[in-house]
């Protein structure tokens, strides 16, 4: 049985909580990634996504640059332990159409999983097959 924190990104990207919506954006742009989990005083409060920030900087009159991730995030991200089981992850993020879960163990975050990182499993079965 493989577990999520077999298949997880190590050391994801993080932002503080009080980056703005455009200093959010261009960490993603220069990093390639989607998701970055949002830190306040060394603990996840939130998980922002390209989509998150897409919609809260569509809205007319809105400063990429005044506003803060906390306003574009999520604020209760899926979070697993790194022994869950990689199937119940999965079937959770697609019934509740999540990109992302947040991996902790002990108060720490140890990775993140996305659907890029469910391809990856994917890919790997596939081609073993």
């Amino acid at each position: 049985m493989q577990t999520i924190g077999e298949c997880m990104t190590k050391n994801p990207v993080t932002i503080p909580a009080d980056l703005s919506l455009g200093d959010a954006a261009a960490r993603m742009f220069d990093h390639g990634i989607r998701h970055l989990p949002v830190i306040d005083q060394g603990h996840v409060v939130g998980l922002v996504s390209e989509r998150d920030l897409a919609l809260v900087t569509g809205i007319p009159g809105v400063d990429k640059d005044r506003v803060e991730v906390t306003e574009a995030m999520s604020p209760h991200p899926y979070i697993v332990a790194p022994s869950t089981p990689l199937a119940q992850v999965v079937a959770v993020m697609h019934e509740r159409k999540l990109g992302t879960a947040v991996v902790m163990e002990e108060g720490e975050m140890r990775g993140i999983f996305s659907v890029v990182d469910a391809l990856e499993v994917l890919m790997r079965t596939l081609g073993s097959e």
